[in-house]
């Protein structure tokens, strides 16, 4: 459906022409060449799908960037939105406000454990900016753990602390103290491990020995998505986030679960550590608390580490820390939630479609080298030759190098599916209120698209 604006919002351009040429003009886009981007004017979205202005609907297997988990347009989601700035739309932060104290109790209480307390925040990288800071801060130590194969946000601080090439163009200049570590990753095992015992064995001695030549009285947090997003949906082997666990209170050191992608459903969980029973000190979130229907994320804290600040001052805020309209998202976001069960509907899609119906697709396709995930999270990893599992491109491939993936993804697009495509992999994370029906559409589109895949496949 193309918008149409009247009243304030006339001014805005109805017809595709116009908001490409003014995207063109004035937009400045992120991890973008500007030069060499087109991007594709969106006119609505519905469910589990958007339209662009000629009328092709696109079923959304990317969720955007993996944020909008209940979907797009939820009726009662909208409604909330649209109640509440009837009565507010912000306040400041030193204020106390009913969105925001219920939204609090509400994240804490899906949270679990003694993790009692929310500093609010607009975004996952400032919830993990802070909770670098709360970490660093109670324990009086300067250094923080973070995997390669990782990312945790774009501002200054915690793109230092992400372990894949975006961090790149910010380095030497990040800030000082992180300290990177390689995660278990059993398709490609840096460990040389043969079985997933064996993997989390020796990926544990690795952080141990780490932990060993960096000095443990010098660490204040290791920081780790329980699940690795973007960079592969890496599932941990059995028994690795307890290690870590156990290594972290050996130690004194804090367990930062950075949860703003796996978190709220994604994991079929509230949260992707609860899918082990283990407890992290500070929790990070973003992502699908409200599905960035307005901009919102935070820090779970622990009590020991909120003691900290009960007579001593937290030296940090933000303009619109808990802003009381986004908070009111996350109530609703929440109860909506609870109501329709969406949790359990995305740990039932998991295991009941999405992990073996990729397992079939892993059968057809030659160039499936591997197929991952839990809940609607799931990664298929694309390779050349299975024997080597050579990937299908390069390790951050770029121009002429990344063809193939660029030709499978456009595979995807013209069929009506919208891929999610990162390095050598495409990923299925769709919302998390997806019918099994339209989820068996979208696989079956990957199916078809796969076959480009193949076509560069050079092994036996």
């Amino acid at each position: 459906m193309t918008p149409t604006y009247d009243g304030p919002l006339a001014g805005i351009p109805t017809d595709e022409e116009s908001v490409r040429k003014l995207d063109r003009a004035h937009v400045f886009h992120s991890w973008s060449a500007q030069a060499l981007i087109d991007p594709l004017p969106i006119a609505s979205a519905a469910g589990s799908r958007f339209t662009d202005y000629s009328g092709k609907e696109y079923l959304d297997f990317s969720s955007q960037l993996v944020n909008v988990n209940i979907g797009y347009q939820h009726p009662k989601l909208v409604k909330a939105i649209a109640d509440y700035a009837q009565q507010m739309t912000t306040i400041q932060p030193a204020f106390a406000n009913d969105a925001r104290s219920e939204a609090a109790r509400l994240i804490t209480e899906v949270a679990g454990h003694d993790l009692n307390q929310v500093f609010f925040t607009n975004a996952g990288a400032e919830a993990n900016e802070n909770a670098i800071r709360l970490a660093r801060l109670h324990t009086g130590r300067p250094k923080i753990l973070a995997m390669y194969r990782s990312y945790h946000g774009a501002t200054h601080g915690v793109i230092g602390l992400t372990g894949d090439p975006r961090r790149w163009g910010t380095e030497p200049h990040t800030i000082p103290g992180i300290v990177h570590f390689w995660g278990p990753y059993p398709y490609r095992s840096a460990f040389h491990s043969s079985t997933p015992e064996e993997e989390t064995t020796r990926a544990l001695q690795h952080l141990r020995d780490t932990i060993m030549v960096e000095g443990s009285a010098t660490i204040a947090a290791i920081i780790l998505e329980p699940v690795v997003g973007t960079n592969g949906i890496l599932v941990p082997p059995p028994g690795y986030l307890a290690g870590v666990r156990d290594i972290c209170d050996e130690h004194g050191i804090l367990l930062i679960a950075d949860e703003v992608m796996s978190g709220f459903g994604r994991c079929g969980e509230w949260f992707g550590m609860q899918h082990w029973d283990v407890r992290p000190d500070l929790i990070s979130f973003a992502k699908g608390v409200n599905s960035g229907y307005l901009p919102l994320g935070g820090v779970v804290i622990s009590d020991p580490v909120a003691e900290t600040f009960q007579q001593r001052a937290y030296p940090g805020g933000l303009t619109y820390s808990g802003h009381p309209l986004a908070c009111a998202s996350a109530v609703a976001s929440i109860e909506i939630f609870k109501e329709e069960g969406i949790v359990e509907h995305a740990r039932a899609l998991g295991d009941d479609v999405i992990g073996p119906e990729l397992a079939k697709l892993a059968d057809r396709h030659p160039s499936v080298g591997e197929v991952r995930g839990l809940g609607v999270f799931w990664a298929v990893e694309l390779v050349k030759d299975r024997a080597t599992h050579e990937p299908l491109v390069p390790y951050n491939a770029a121009g002429d190098a990344a063809a193939p993936m660029n030709a499978f993804a456009a595979a995807c697009k013209k069929r009506g599916l919208w891929p999610m495509t990162h390095f050598n992999r495409t990923h299925v994370v769709p919302p998390c209120t997806i019918t099994e029906q339209e989820l068996r559409e979208g696989l079956a589109m990957l199916d078809e698209a796969l076959e480009t895949a193949d076509s560069y496949y050079t092994g036996t």
